[in-house]
């Protein structure tokens, strides 16, 4: 779909036809708007209804996810005037913008995929198919929406139809789990109107396979285990689905629309660019923004190529060397010293290195000596804040871990759960972490647990895992640390983040609090405990 680029071609072809019209009108006061199009002049034709569906997507989350991660323990938010690191330090509240620009912005989309649904029959065609089959992506995408509100602020308002003002200031919260039965609902009819796969001009559509795997992740959040593995084991008998051989490359150009891929964010340099680049790079990168980092905690999570935790005394880790004869995914998924960077200078983040990426050396660069290397393809180089790389919102080395965790949570630990773990764990031609063997419930729900946070690190569902898990509380709390090195004398010092000290209160904090603006307007809208 990324030919077809969404609001791009929606306002490009709305603006010519207006401007058409107004230029046939004698009178040139009356002109007509040219940002948008008559509901008189549209819903006539399937081109219109393909128009309608593209522009749905644009309220996807895009690079946002990642800063997600960045108010866990795995990341730090670089910045520490940055709104997002206000809920790092537990110093946020209801006014905050961050808090509120996640509700708008599922808002919005909730909002256009109502108008959507209920304007699409309008249309004269005989295709039912086609127009099913936009009905079907549309509910994914509502779907979709509803997962991450209630995974962020719990119980909502649950909103299925175009409201005036007057009717949006009498809403209430609606049970989380009967926005749970909602999403059910709503993916399960989006599964039956779906088609498997499409072809290279409908690359990025939401698929079966889509609607099914969202529906996993939502029976995940939500603890209902049994329908969490049925979906998931759907999606994995489909057929359809298998891991991309090559970690390193997964979030390159070259990969795009690749195997693994189930639902993403599509984007197209030039036309609906994406600074992903600007947003992760290194300092000495033109000036890279470093805005969310990784921090020590996730880097000593992956274990050694022995599949030991460098805790592990037989584990043969040497805290000298501590990026040798690991998990190939963290050099997959951080920039590590030495790493070379695209404008050929190799990545020197030590404190003493007099580089552009040493600690300290400007506020921007990294503050753990970490950089996210995910979605940070060179070719993005000559122009920062132009890529086009897609950002992966599901993929299915996740809905593996998912089956695995709901079996292992309902206590099921057969060879179906430890084929699924070892399939991420060495299903891959440059990941081959040796397979697991263990049995009790204990052991699996700590390496499930492990896997889904290195596998899946900054792609936006550590916030969510943490606190369904209710380790949060454990994790979130105290300083944030970096890179290990030798100091002049040769002993090995450990980085701690300047201005920065994590805060997590388990009374309010497992919740977002709902926005205060959305409460001025309706009271009748219940905070939520504590806040």
């Amino acid at each position: 779909m990324k030919t077809n680029t969404i609001r791009h071609i929606i306002y490009s072809g709305v603006a010519a036809l207006t401007l058409g019209l107004a230029s046939c009108d004698s009178n040139l006061l009356e002109t007509v708007p040219n940002d948008r199009l008559s509901e008189d002049l549209f819903w006539k034709t399937e081109g219109d209804a393909r128009l309608a569906v593209n522009s749905l997507y644009t309220d996807l989350d895009s690079i946002n996810v990642i800063s997600w991660d960045g108010v866990t323990d795995i990341a730090h938010i670089n910045q520490s005037f940055n709104i997002d690191a206000y809920i790092e330090q537990g110093s946020y509240d209801a006014t905050s913008s961050k808090i509120y620009g996640e509700w708008r912005n599922a808002y919005r989309g909730i909002r256009a995929v109502n108008y959507f649904l209920e304007n699409v029959d309008k249309i004269p065609t005989g295709n039912t198919a086609l127009i099913n089959q936009f009905k079907g992506e549309a509910k994914v995408l509502r779907a979709y929406q509803y997962i991450k509100l209630a995974g962020l602020y719990g119980s909502v308002p649950l909103i299925t139809t175009s409201l005036t003002i007057d009717e949006g200031r009498t809403l209430k919260n609606a049970p989380v789990e009967e926005i749970w039965g909602f999403v059910e609902k709503e993916l399960t009819e989006a599964a039956a109107l779906l088609p498997t796969t499409y072809g290279p001009a409908d690359k990025g559509r939401a698929t079966k396979g889509a609607a099914l795997g969202l529906l996993a992740r939502a029976h995940l959040y939500a603890g209902h285990y049994q329908k969490a593995a049925a979906a998931a084991d759907q999606v994995i008998k489909s057929g359809v689905y298998s891991l991309y051989d090559s970690y390193e490359k997964l979030f390159s150009y070259t990969a795009e629309n690749n195997s693994e891929v189930i639902f993403d964010k599509q984007q197209l340099k030039d036309v609906y660019p994406i600074n992903v680049f600007a947003y992760l790079a290194p300092y000495s990168q033109k000036n890279g923004g470093s805005t969310v980092v990784p921090t020590k905690a996730l880097v000593d999570t992956y274990e050694t190529i022995a599949g030991k935790k460098i805790t592990d005394v037989a584990s043969g880790y040497d805290p000298a060397k501590p990026y040798v004869n690991r998990d190939p995914r963290l050099k997959f998924s951080v920039f590590l010293e030495g790493d070379a960077l695209p404008s050929g200078i190799t990545f020197q983040p030590r404190p003493t290195s007099g580089t552009a990426d040493a600690i300290g050396s400007t506020y921007i660069a990294s503050t753990t000596g970490f950089n996210i290397k995910k979605y940070f393809n060179a070719e993005d180089f000559a122009n920062p804040a132009n890529g086009g790389i897609n950002i992966i919102l599901l993929r299915y080395a996740e809905i593996l871990l998912t089956y695995a965790e709901a079996k292992i949570e309902l206590g099921q630990t057969d060879a179906s759960v430890l084929a699924a773990i070892n399939q991420v764990r060495n299903g891959r031609s440059d990941v081959k972490q040796p397979s697991v063997t263990a049995t009790s419930q204990a052991a699996l729900r700590e390496i499930v647990r492990r896997e889904r946070t290195v596998e899946l690190a900054f792609e936006g569902q550590h916030l969510f895992d943490i606190r369904r898990w209710k380790t949060a509380e454990q994790v979130l709390s105290g300083p944030v640390y970096g890179i290990t090195y030798p100091d002049n004398t040769g002993k090995l010092v450990t980085v701690q983040a300047a201005s920065s000290n994590r805060v997590f209160d388990a009374s309010r904090h497992y919740l977002w609090p709902i926005p205060q603006k959305e409460r001025d307007l309706n009271p009748n809208l219940t905070q939520n405990p504590n806040w």
